[in-house]
């Protein structure tokens, strides 16, 4: 007697478009997730991190970068193995970090989790507002300085080319979830090669050209111009620089609730971050060391600005394109997680409410019929002024993404997928195993505790010279 109506439920098309939860059905697969993935860890941190080989040396800064690249990988499968529970392939799906947290370990860690996630999201959306706009404003100088001569005053502002990235993000922002994103990743995972490859071929042309540059074993020397004291904080800020680049399990799960239930997630997810970590350990690899070659020990905090504004002015101008339509897309990649939060939060609070829960179809020109939500539209384009608007008032705001980073790259990438694997595995207390996941663990502490502190100096640091509204 059941077998008609199974048969009947099967070949309903709109159960066709659901998944095996009753949610929209899945169509990510292994190389949309590697897009996500490369658009999340490559981002604007593979320019700093010629400086941050300079403040370490060709011994330490290659075996950091190598290092964290391990660690991020080792660790992101152990958290891709945590997304259903309690079985990895057939158990329960959780669609959030916090859900996974919450299935695996419960209590105030669900809560710690989702302080440490939300606030790193919100100011990496606020840094990549600022940093988009510094690219856009480097074109209008380096086109300047074409123009009216090396001697002209070229100093743009940079707060209407903030207005201009809020007010794309305000139409992006409107793609529903993530599943919607995958092609504004893959565009912007492109542009992040396109740029590092600028940077890249620019450094082997100066190393070519064979401009004298002092690189040491051990980094910037203390002298004249650097004491003992700013030695160590730029050797702390570099670690934490190194260490925060690989930073995405931020949005790891919201990635892995992307893929086609089959292949299993967890095997998709880990090709993927596979794919993910290593393309990024060898950009970053070769942008760093490279990069350091060209520049040596006085290596400036973005490379591609050690270029000049001048010749090839073209060039320069297409990589920080391609850097600020990188950041259209990576800046969807982190708030989409804040948006699906919220909504999800609202619509259990309010589920009678039309306003948050209605939704009408809109012909768009090209587009065809787009589902638009009231609460939608207006809470996510409330969310995208607001970020705008501080990256206006606090422009220096990268400084605090060091401590923020410091502040989320520990618990996100580190403590809880270790902690959730020991729980789930039941690892034996001071057995083989647990007693190195531990020293795995306390170490990560021990660099993000130093990473915080160098942030802290350098946030001091810019707060001393801060002038409101000032154009650089």
């Amino acid at each position: 007697m059941d077998t008609p109506s199974t048969l009947h439920i099967t070949n309903d098309p709109t159960q066709k478009n659901l998944d095996d939860d009753g949610r929209e059905k899945r169509t990510g697969t292994w190389i949309t997730a590697s897009a996500h993935i490369i658009t999340a860890v490559i981002g604007s941190g593979v320019l700093s991190l010629a400086w941050a080989i300079a403040q370490l040396g060709w011994i330490a800064g290659p075996a950091v970068l190598m290092a964290f690249s391990l660690i991020t990988y080792f660790t992101s499968t152990l958290l891709a193995d945590a997304y259903r529970a309690p079985d990895p392939v057939y158990g329960k799906r959780n669609y959030t970090y916090m859900d996974v947290v919450r299935a695996s370990l419960g209590g105030k860690k669900v809560q710690l989790c989702g302080i440490a996630q939300y606030v790193n999201l919100v100011g990496v959306t606020i840094g990549y507002t600022i940093t988009a706009s510094i690219s856009i404003v480097a074109v209008k100088r380096s086109n300047c300085f074409h123009d009216n001569g090396h001697d002209a005053h070229c100093k743009p502002s940079n707060y209407p080319y903030m207005i201009v990235f809020a007010l794309i993000q305000m139409v992006l922002s409107q793609i529903p979830n993530f599943h919607k994103l995958s092609w504004l990743s893959i565009v912007a995972a492109v542009m992040s090669f396109a740029y590092s490859l600028i940077g890249l071929g620019l450094s082997i042309a100066e190393v070519a050209g064979g401009v004298h540059t002092k690189t040491t074993l051990t980094g910037t020397e203390v002298g004249i111009n650097l004491s003992g004291s700013e030695k160590v904080w730029h050797t702390f800020q570099a670690i934490g620089d190194i260490a925060f680049a690989y930073a995405y399990s931020t949005v790891l799960i919201e990635i892995q609730d992307t893929l086609k239930s089959y292949p299993p997630e967890n095997k998709m997810m880990k090709r993927a971050s596979l794919i993910g970590v290593s393309t990024t350990t060898l950009f970053y690899m070769l942008c760093g060391c490279i990069g350091y070659a060209a520049f040596g020990n006085d290596a400036p905090g973005n490379f591609l600005t050690g270029f000049g504004f001048y010749e090839p002015f073209w060039l320069i101008d297409i990589a920080n394109v391609c850097i600020a339509i990188h950041l259209i897309g990576a800046y969807q990649v982190f708030c989409q997680p804040i948006f699906g939060f919220v909504e999800m939060k609202c619509a259990q609070r309010w589920p009678e409410s039309k306003f948050i829960t209605s939704e009408r179809a809109v012909n768009v020109p090209c587009c065809g019929a787009y589902p638009v939500n009231m609460f939608r539209l207006v809470w996510r384009t409330a969310y995208v002024t607001i970020t705008a608007l501080i990256a206006m008032i606090f422009p220096f705001f990268n400084s605090f993404l060091g401590l923020i980073g410091a502040g989320s790259f520990y618990p996100l990438t580190v403590y809880f997928p270790i902690e959730m694997y020991i729980a789930r595995v039941k690892i034996p207390k001071f057995s083989f195993t647990w007693v190195w996941l531990k020293i795995l663990s306390y170490t990560c502490l021990i660099i993000s505790l130093v990473a915080a502190v160098g942030s802290v100096q350098g946030l001091l640091t810019d707060l001393k010279k801060y002038q409101p509204f000032k154009t650089e």
